[in-house]
């Protein structure tokens, strides 16, 4: 089993807005992993689940809220796991956008 790839993210729009930018952009999220596309996405209190599909392979992802950041995990499988420098490169590259 990997470790997942977790990683916070500063913002500065409290948790009511960065919910409604991840409602928004949860799509753009899948673009982390090569071909990715959300499957289903669900709240649970201030945390958002998802499921990537992607090169075959299924990521179970999540952020959690909180006032000042969010914190992405993303669980890599281990073909996956492969290519976890770039996945992370890629998060810390387009997350930020994500909540702008």
């Amino acid at each position: 089993m990997t470790e997942p790839i977790t990683m916070d993210i500063p913002h500065k729009y409290g948790r009511e807005g960065v919910r409604a930018k991840l409602d928004a952009g949860v799509d753009k999220i899948a673009g982390v992993v090569p071909g990715g596309v959300v499957k289903d996405h669900r709240w649970d209190g201030d945390t958002l689940h998802f499921t990537i599909e992607g090169m075959g392979q299924r990521v179970a992802s999540q952020v959690e809220l909180f006032d000042d950041k969010v914190r992405a995990t993303i669980d890599l499988p281990p073909f996956l796991a492969l290519f976890a420098a770039k996945i992370r490169d890629k998060l810390a590259k387009e997350a930020p956008k994500l909540l702008k």
